[in-house]
């Protein structure tokens, strides 16, 4: 049965807000320079798989010595748990089943463990925890925790790691130095002016994927709808620029089925409206051959399809659309010859049913070829680039111990994009989509 509360469904704020068709724009501050959708044919290729036994994978990167760091956002475990997104009623209940995975030499084994981490319980899906993983120009490894847990309790001992923030990390000794706790920040900043808390109480932010640029690191919020930066000395923590919502018109939304439960932001069967603001839920962030960052929307609840955009920010803040015509985008990166790769999460919202993922290129001058399309490629989470030029994807992040890392060789194209049903639908980024910012529903204002 599908589930409504979908894939990234956890991490935006109030997702939506109705509007008639007369009444909306762009915000004005945002520049407009989309590249022309056509995807160009494509052929078969294989998915060659590298690690595989995951929990909730998530975020990957290869360190200087060539070894394949991942992230995996664990099970949870038996602490304390909040209500979940979970059609059945299950709860998600935070744990220490968090671990980073290392593949050297053909080898896979875990270096870290012991993590945050919240999903769903019993399954051990629609995790949160370990969410990425970058190095520095001098080879030291730096961890984001995602989510960002409840203002008044402490989930884990004092001086154990913790949700919400950025650590430099020892992969030798296993310490970690915390740089930056987004979750106080957005407490005192809320710099998109959303709720700051959900209506289970927890903070509505979860730093999601980050890169870092000479001895910044450039933090994109999910939940908060922001991008935040920080010196890697952990100073100088602010929100860079928070990205725009989007209007779209004739929303679709999911038919419940009996037994079924709308989430919180959805219209009451019947009130349809004809235009609504969604928020723009970032989940990967890239530094460009320009030097400017790059960064890709999943959006918020009704995830329509064919409205997620990459967005280019100036290091100045200046924010335009590099390309639109997406769906359900889940993380983006550049190859050495200035081709980006955008991968989608999925194909359709997964309300309908739909966990097919895709890999598609887009070159510099703007044509864009599909690499990958289905065929075992669903739910994915991330990407990197190995210095092979292959593509390295975190496959089937929405679920335990059935995650993968696959290797896709971008000189090898594949079949068109095509849409398979599935019935796994639960959700990767954490819970603030499922529980909306306020209890009240916020539906006034429909347009007939």
């Amino acid at each position: 049965m599908a589930n409504f509360y979908q894939p990234l469904s956890s991490i935006s704020k109030y997702v939506s807000r109705i509007i008639c068709k007369s009444a909306f724009l762009l915000p004005a501050t945002l520049t407009v320079l989309s590249i022309g959708v056509k995807i160009q044919p494509a052929f078969s290729a294989s998915l060659n798989v590298v690690a595989d036994g995951l929990n909730n994978v998530r975020g990957l990167n290869f360190a200087p010595d060539g070894s394949l760091y991942i992230t995996e956002s664990g099970v949870g475990g038996s602490g304390r748990c909040i209500p979940g997104p979970s059609l059945e009623g299950l709860l998600s209940c935070a744990g220490t089943s968090g671990a980073v995975t290392r593949v050297k030499d053909g080898k896979q084994e875990l270096v870290l463990t012991g993590l945050p981490s919240i999903a769903l319980r019993p399954t051990g899906d629609t995790g949160t925890g370990p969410q990425d993983i970058q190095f520095d120009e001098k080879g030291n490894a730096y961890l984001l925790i995602g989510y960002a847990g409840n203002p008044t309790i402490r989930d884990f001992p004092e001086n154990s790691p913790s949700w919400g923030q950025l650590y430099k990390v020892d992969l030798n000794t296993g310490s970690f130095k915390s740089i930056a706790d987004f979750g106080k920040y957005e407490l005192a900043n809320n710099a998109d002016g959303e709720d700051t808390l959900d209506v289970s109480g927890e903070i509505a932010s979860n730093p999601y994927a980050f890169t870092i640029k000479d001895n910044t690191a450039y933090v994109v919020d999910a939940a908060a709808n922001n991008i935040l930066s920080v010196g890697l000395d952990g100073s100088n923590l602010k929100s860079f620029v928070v990205l725009p919502k989007q209007t779209i018109t004739n929303p679709v939304f999911p038919t419940p089925a009996p037994g079924q439960v709308l989430p919180p932001d959805a219209p009451p069967p019947g009130q349809i409206p004809n235009a609504l603001n969604i928020q723009s839920v970032p989940t990967g962030v890239v530094v460009g051959p320009d030097g400017a960052l790059y960064v890709s929307e999943f959006t918020g609840f009704p995830f329509p399809e064919g409205k997620a955009r990459i967005f280019r920010v100036g290091l100045d803040g200046a924010t335009t659309v590099y390309a639109d015509g997406f769906t359900q985008l889940a993380d983006l990166e550049f190859d050495k010859q200035g081709n980006l790769y955008a991968l989608q999460y999925g194909n359709a919202p997964q309300w309908k049913g739909v966990s097919d993922a895709s890999l598609i290129q887009i070159a510099p001058d703007g044509k864009r070829t599909v690499l990958a399309s289905g065929n075992g490629l669903e739910t994915a989470t991330a990407l990197t680039i190995g210095s092979d030029g292959a593509v390295y994807i975190a496959n089937k992040g929405d679920r335990a111990s059935v995650g993968q890392v696959i290797r896709i060789d971008t000189k090898v194209k594949v079949n068109e994009p095509s849409t398979v049903i599935a019935t796994s639908v639960l959700s990767v980024l954490g819970l603030s989509l499922f529980y909306s910012r306020k209890r009240k529903q916020h539906i006034s204002g429909l347009c007939h």
